[in-house]
């Protein structure tokens, strides 16, 4: 029955996924064949198979980290920040997939890194976890010796967590990804989530943007924020788990 429902759930989100990106994906599918040919029409000295190459050089430049501005080119993605917010996106299995190690050396790194930076992460988070947990029992319990009522200093101590963590690490956030990077709120958020959970598509990553110049603490807070708001939400989970068993 388990399995059904699970199968039932990922079919339901295949399905609506399906409803509501498919279209969007053909427009824009159509829209770059026109583009390429519309291109290759009003320039004819290009050429189709010369063109293709370029296209692929930039699109693999891209993933590098690589992009062009003017005469000259952007480099950045691995520098100390750049690798230390790698690092953790590794670490934490974010795993955003937007930079990743090209060399040889570099992939045997980051799976040795890895392999006891993956423990050492849940190990903190789980710590992180428990000492949030043990905070609010402890609020909980003082409340509940003023208010002489446990079951309601508990759900008072507990509702007042969630809040709290609601605001940090998923309401503000976004408004700092607003000013810093120029998404919108809802990219903000559609972000903090996905970072959170450890979902991490790569679609949106903070700092990655050529034209921008961001200050120093930028990253080493996110980074802070990445470690502390996943205890958090590890908790949230934790708790529907609870309720779905």
């Amino acid at each position: 029955v388990l399995l059904a429902a699970y199968v039932g759930y990922v079919g339901l989100g295949a399905a609506v996924l399906q409803a509501l990106e498919r279209p969007a994906e053909v427009q824009a599918a159509q829209q770059l064949l026109q583009e390429h040919w519309e291109l290759l029409a009003n320039h004819t000295c290009l050429q189709g198979p010369a063109l293709k190459r370029l296209i692929e050089g930039i699109i693999q430049a891209y993933k590098s980290g690589i992009t062009l501005q003017g005469n000259t080119t952007s480099l950045g993605r691995w520098d100390y920040s750049g690798s230390f917010f790698f690092s953790i996106s590794a670490i934490t299995t974010i795993g955003y997939g937007n930079l990743s190690p090209s060399t040889a050396v570099g992939r045997i790194f980051c799976i040795v890194f890895a392999l006891f930076g993956i423990p050492l992460n849940l190990v903190l988070l789980n710590e992180i976890g428990h000492l949030m947990l043990l905070g609010v029992q402890h609020c909980a319990c003082r409340l509940g010796e003023v208010l002489r009522w446990q079951n309601k200093a508990s759900f008072l101590m507990k509702t007042c967590a969630l809040v709290t963590g609601l605001l940090l690490f998923l309401l503000l956030p976004p408004l700092l990804f607003s000013d810093k990077e120029g998404w919108s709120y809802e990219e903000g958020f559609y972000y903090s989530f996905i970072t959170l959970s450890t979902i991490g598509f790569g679609d949106y990553v903070i700092g990655m943007n050529p034209d921008r110049t961001y200050p120093s603490w930028y990253k080493n807070v996110i980074s802070l924020w990445i470690l502390f708001g996943m205890a958090w939400l590890a908790l949230v989970i934790k708790f529907c788990i609870n309720l779905l068993e």
